[in-house]
């Protein structure tokens, strides 16, 4: 057991920082509604993995099948999300072997796209596409194509507003300004018309333009880090054999799960503008976004396809709440000796300093 077991949702019976063992389709219903702020999850690949369950996602006899089925999983999510939360879904593909499966033989099956067309169809907006580059892809001995060295993850949302934590997560400058950029004008100007070559949907970089003006190369915090994500495979070498490395699910969850939400009205606190401390720039302090005035809880991040409960271990390490669901009742407690092994070192590395 971890001390951050024994809190519950609010209004609920359901436990957190725990594994909910069972069908993903079914175990949503029991959590309450607008009570999750943030999904990081990795659902079954088609045809891909076999994790000896009866009934289980992945095993669809074709491609179409799978999307209706994640398609029934995300109106669950829908439901249990909060209006300020987001989902994160990473997603693989495969070749096809037969056209049954839903494409010609050898053709990639499009799975992920398939699917993202038909959540925009039910009401998703896909904010972005991450593009995760494996820099130790698994060998092929495949010679009539390239070898697959990346994965997707989609990050969704069901509002137009919701919450999002940029600070949180930017990386460092790879150049920086010395003197400002005197001769620089903010182009276009916020008033002026776009260029006669911008079509409708082309943006502008007055924003950067006006960073360069005061002589920086960017946000004093470091910038944007982008929607392609390098780093290595998972290299947990536990019984369950399809993780997703931690670095994977701490941005997401770092940028979109609130450090601290209202004990009230569920709202997620914002974060103030940078500051300067001495010579450094820092993230600002954490204010409430609501006028409850009734405390504070950390966020919630649920992973319904819980695995080896990578989202939970990565969620402990930065004090949000997390709550998983498994399929299988021997990865569930496989999941959970994992976090709670965890949890027991890092306690006791704490208490020996």
């Amino acid at each position: 057991m971890n001390g951050r077991q024994g809190r519950s949702l609010p209004d609920s019976s359901i436990t957190l920082n725990t594994v909910i063992v069972g069908d993903a389709r079914k175990r949503l219903a029991e959590i309450p509604e607008a009570s999750v702020d943030s999904v990081v999850t990795s659902p079954p690949y088609f045809q891909l993995r076999d994790y000896g369950t009866k009934n289980q996602m992945g095993l669809e006899p074709d491609v179409s099948a799978w999307v209706n089925e994640l398609r029934l999983v995300m109106g669950g999510l829908s439901r249990v999300l909060k209006p300020t939360g987001s989902v994160w879904l990473n997603l693989g593909d495969s070749f096809s072997r037969h056209p049954h499966f839903g494409a010609p033989s050898k053709s990639l099956l499009l799975g992920p796209e398939r699917l993202a067309l038909a959540l925009i169809e039910d009401g998703w907006t896909i904010r972005n596409k991450v593009i995760w580059a494996k820099t130790r892809s698994m060998p092929s001995s495949v010679r009539d194509r390239l070898s697959c060295t990346w994965e997707v993850i989609y990050f969704l949302t069901r509002s137009h507003h919701y919450y999002f934590d940029l600070d949180a997560i930017r990386i460092p400058h790879l150049t920086s300004l010395k003197h400002p950029a005197k001769a620089l004008k903010p182009y276009p100007p916020l008033s002026a018309s776009p260029p006669n070559w911008a079509g409708p949907l082309a943006g502008n970089n007055v924003g950067l333009a006006k960073l360069k003006a005061q002589g920086l190369s960017g946000h004093p915090l470091g910038k944007n880090p982008g929607d392609v994500w390098t780093m290595a495979s998972a290299n947990f070498r536990g019984e369950h054999f399809a993780t997703f490395p931690p670095r994977l699910v701490e941005q997401p969850l770092l940028a979109t799960c609130p450090e601290k939400v209202c004990v009230g009205c569920g709202g997620p606190w914002q974060r103030n503008q940078a500051k300067t401390v001495g010579q450094l720039t820092v993230p600002g302090d954490l204010r409430p976004s609501c006028k409850c005035r009734k405390g504070w809880r950390p966020g919630v991040v649920l992973d319904p396809f819980f695995g080896a409960g990578t989202v939970g271990l990565v969620a402990e390490a930065h004090r949000r709440d997390w709550l998983g669901i498994e399929l299988n009742p021997r990865f569930a407690k496989l999941a959970m000796e994992r976090i709670t092994k965890a949890s027991t070192e890092k306690q006791a590395k704490k208490e020996a300093s």
